[in-house]
């Protein structure tokens, strides 16, 4: 080979050709772009914050505000799969996390068996009831279908009471080792990440395209060969499942509930609480929910509390989680996942022109 020609090819598949560290880097680049890892980090971060809570780093009430919000976070996603890519709404939520909290109760209190086999039958009970619900969606639509849900959930509290009114779990064993309050973070961070993993690959997948399809217009799904029997099914079981789990890491952390309580966790305020969470933070959002939950159950422990105006009128917490949901259904019906979207996009344009002053615009 010529001598010219033989440099000429090396020069060229030098700048070709990458180096490895570029394409580690390149690689890592693009995998902390996915949201699975954006989930992870959070839940480590929330670890992080919640051990600063026990080492009196932080305020230690913070730390109640923030594991309770995560065991609720499991339900508000799943409701948020249910409203905001099925379609469906629902006033169901309190009583199915009572699904949870008494598969917990009887298989760790009466039969002596671990508290993850108390999950397994949670689920399993959890199914069971959203296939029904499921079936019966196919018949009843809109309004019609809240009211049916919340009776649901009212005839499933009563049971309850009927069952056990006051439930309180003993000590809790993972692997041989007894849980104490403090370490229930472990558990119930962890299978917040997990649920939030699972959902993300949900809406991300066909089945998630296909609820969508289902939510915009039923006919138009029906015409593309959407199953709604199929997804209609499936969202439902999914919305009580998630909140079975969620009602398992609320009596892992409270260790306790009563059915007849009118605030309690199976009452119908948990079931309107996860819809103005999921009303607040953005029906159609992931982090949304969260945040969402946040404003419902972790602001008054963690901020409003230490304010005195709030502590000393406790109801005012009421009022003010009421009139944002007012504000954000009359100005922001994407809750305020839209809003921090919007913010976004005007910042990024703001930059933009910015540059363009700076260096003027692109040609070309």
């Amino acid at each position: 080979m010529d001598k010219k020609l033989f440099n000429k090819y090396s020069f060229d598949n030098a700048n070709k050709t990458p180096g490895f560290g570029k394409v580690v880097g390149e690689q890592v680049k693009k995998q902390l772009k996915n949201p699975v890892w954006h989930y992870i980090l959070f839940g480590i971060g929330v670890l992080f914050l919640l051990t600063l809570c026990i080492n009196k780093v932080l305020p230690y009430s913070w730390y109640g505000g923030f594991v309770i919000t995560a065991a609720y976070s499991i339900s508000s996603i799943g409701f948020c799969l249910l409203m905001g890519y099925s379609g469906m709404a629902s006033l169901g939520t309190g009583g199915f996390i009572g699904i949870g909290c008494y598969s917990i109760y009887y298989v760790m209190t009466l039969s002596g068996l671990p508290f993850f086999l108390g999950i397994l039958v949670a689920i399993v009970i959890a199914v069971v009831i959203g296939v029904i619900v499921g079936f019966i969606s196919l018949r009843i639509e809109s309004i019609y279908l809240v009211i049916l849900t919340l009776g649901l959930s009212e005839i499933l509290r009563n049971v309850y009471v009927k069952l056990q009114n006051a439930i309180v779990i003993g000590k809790v064993e993972i692997f041989g080792h007894t849980l104490k309050s403090t370490e229930t973070m472990y558990v119930i961070i962890p299978v917040l990440v997990i649920v939030m993993i699972i959902t993300y690959n949900i809406i991300s997948s066909p089945t998630g395209r296909a609820m969508l399809a289902m939510k915009n217009s039923t006919a138009a799904a029906q015409a593309m060969g959407i199953s709604l029997l199929k997804y209609r099914l499936m969202a439902f079981i999914i919305c009580t499942v998630f909140a079975a789990v969620s009602g398992s890491m609320i009596i892992l952390r409270n260790g306790s509930e009563t059915a007849s309580n009118g605030v309690g966790a199976y009452a119908l305020i948990t079931s309107l609480n996860v819809l103005a969470a999921v009303i607040i933070g953005g029906y159609k959002s992931i982090w949304g929910a969260i945040f969402g939950t946040f404003v419902m159950y972790g602001l008054s422990s963690t901020i409003l509390q230490r304010i005195e105006l709030f502590a000393n009128h406790p109801e005012l917490i009421t009022i003010v989680s009421g009139v944002l949901v007012i504000v954000v259904v009359m100005f922001y019906p994407g809750g305020l996942a839209q809003l921090l979207a919007g913010l976004k996009i005007k910042i990024k344009g703001l930059f933009k022109k910015m540059k363009e002053a700076k260096y003027g615009k692109d040609i070309g």
